[in-house]
């Protein structure tokens, strides 16, 4: 509990309309969960608008609202040009900045940040310590596991479980940093000790508009780490083998660390052996020399695992303890996820939603098999549609056969999805639309003789689909090897 000035005084800008200073219990951003004394921020968002709720929350025992406007209200309002950003701080503040009990990595890029934050995760517990994880499959708290709703939450949620891991005597925390959250401020008030840049390509541009917007957002991880705190070395871990790493190392005051496989990076591999049962490479960084043999499959695995290896030493953390983990850990769910279920076939789920990423899996698909490519591929709606030709485009040049179908519609009509994808692709391309993702996945299992490959991406982890208003139970890996069994009836 804190009083409301003890909270303000954290904002430069600010107008309060009245004196009072109430002792605040708690903080609100979802007018049902107000209660006596809580400080309800009156946020706008994509479908409703918390100033329209403001008198609500005064009836429920709000003791002061955060407005970025007026209110006619009786209890006291701060004024803020971004109820968002103040938001972050004041959060931080409430919980007693807890992200300073613990060492905090956050790791941002369109690709690769579940696969790399859960490799840093295995590093970390390797060395003994006590983890927290914050990403777009769930958050972890030890090994305690709760749903995420989104791959950065809100800053209050986010600092109260940060509070929560501070209690738990977490020892450090991965958090993926999606740009929605940079851009939106959810992330002010974190302080970072390591961050870390997988790579940049097309994705979000119906939200940024261009790709020098999303790239600008995505520094802002960069841009706004500090220093020092308390004397303790901050470090900004950055993937020299994309071009945007540039920018990046001159929008930060930090040490850079630097990791690739072409350019002349700190942390490099090189001798790679890339093989249908994993990966072996020799790991060449400033503290030695290591063989890293990996059960991780790709070319992209490698990149994952050159950033967790850099972001741990940066950390201090021994390179026989990285490459122990390394050599050991399994892959991640949904991420080139095999789905075995005795077929003479290999079947494969990858959460690949991008272009980038869906060209980078269907090459190593490619590299792997002596059969036939057959890709099951959809695009979300309600979502960059720019991408979505271009994600048809790859699917039929890298395939022996792609079946466009439904991903996440959500609030468009499938239909309409699918002629967007269809505009990338020639009508002489092998390709086919079948818009029911279930009857997409048993056609193309079906198509598939020995020795092929069957790859279904885009949803990868998911366990549900998103159509109009409904979350459907569905999970390509289920409805997968439920197609499979039904071929040895």
């Amino acid at each position: 509990m804190k009083r409301l000035h003890d909270l303000t005084n954290h904002l430069l800008v600010k107008k309060l309309t009245h004196p009072d200073n109430p002792l605040i219990t708690s903080v609100e951003m979802d007018s049902r969960q107000v209660r006596s004394g809580s400080l309800f921020f009156c946020v706008s968002g994509y479908t409703v608008d918390g100033h329209d709720f403001a008198n609500q929350a005064e009836e429920s025992g709000a003791a002061a609202l955060v407005a970025d406007r007026p209110l006619d209200v009786d209890i006291p309002v701060v004024l803020v040009k971004d109820v968002r950003k103040a938001m972050a701080v004041i959060a931080s503040v409430f919980y007693d900045h807890p992200t300073r009990s613990f060492r905090l990595f956050g790791i941002t890029g369109t690709n690769g940040k579940t696969t790399t934050s859960h490799l840093i995760e295995s590093i970390l517990q390797a060395d003994h310590q006590k983890t927290g994880l914050v990403g777009t499959m769930y958050t972890k708290i030890g090994e305690k596991k709760a749903e995420a709703k989104n791959t950065t939450p809100e800053s209050l949620p986010l600092q109260k479980l940060f509070a929560d891991m501070a209690e738990e005597k977490v020892d450090s925390c991965v958090m993926e940093v999606s740009s929605h959250a940079l851009d939106l401020g959810r992330v002010r008030g974190c302080d970072f000790n390591t961050t870390v840049f997988t790579n940049l390509s097309k994705d979000h541009l119906d939200y940024h508009g261009t790709m020098e917007a999303y790239k600008q957002a995505k520094g802002l991880l960069f841009s706004q780490l500090g220093n020092t705190y308390d004397g303790e070395r901050k470090t900004v871990v950055l993937n020299l083998d994309d071009p945007a790493a540039e920018d990046y190392q001159r929008m930060t005051s930090v040490q850079v660390l630097t990791y690739g496989m072409d350019q002349d990076s700190d942390v490099k591999a090189k001798d790679v052996v890339l093989s249908p049962n994993g990966t072996s490479f020799q790991l060449v960084t400033p503290w030695g020399e290591r063989e890293i043999s990996m059960s991780l499959i790709g070319r992209f695995s490698i990149y994952n695992a050159l950033a967790a290896a850099t972001a741990c030493l940066a950390e201090g953390i021994a390179l026989d303890t990285i490459c122990g983990a390394l050599c050991q850990v399994k892959g991640v769910a949904g991420r080139f996820e095999p789905v075995d279920a005795g077929q003479k076939f290999a079947v494969i789920v990858d959460y690949a939603h991008t272009p980038d990423s869906l060209e980078n899996v269907l090459e190593t698909v490619q590299g792997m098999t002596e059969g036939k490519v057959v890709t099951v591929i959809g695009c979300g709606g309600d979502r960059d549609a720019t991408k979505r030709p271009e994600m048809a485009k790859i699917a039929v040049q890298y395939s022996d056969k792609a079946i466009f179908t439904s991903d996440n519609p959500r609030t468009e009509e499938p239909r309409e999805i699918l002629n967007d994808m269809i505009k990338g692709v020639k009508e002489t391309d092998h390709f086919s639309v079948i818009e029911d993702r279930r009857e997409a996945i048993r056609a193309a299992i079906n198509k598939a003789e020995k020795d092929d490959v069957v790859l279904i991406a885009g949803k990868g982890h998911e366990t549900y689909q998103l159509i109009g208003s409904k979350v459907l139970d569905f999970d390509d890996r289920q409805v997968a090897e439920q197609a499979i069994n039904e071929l040895k009836q």
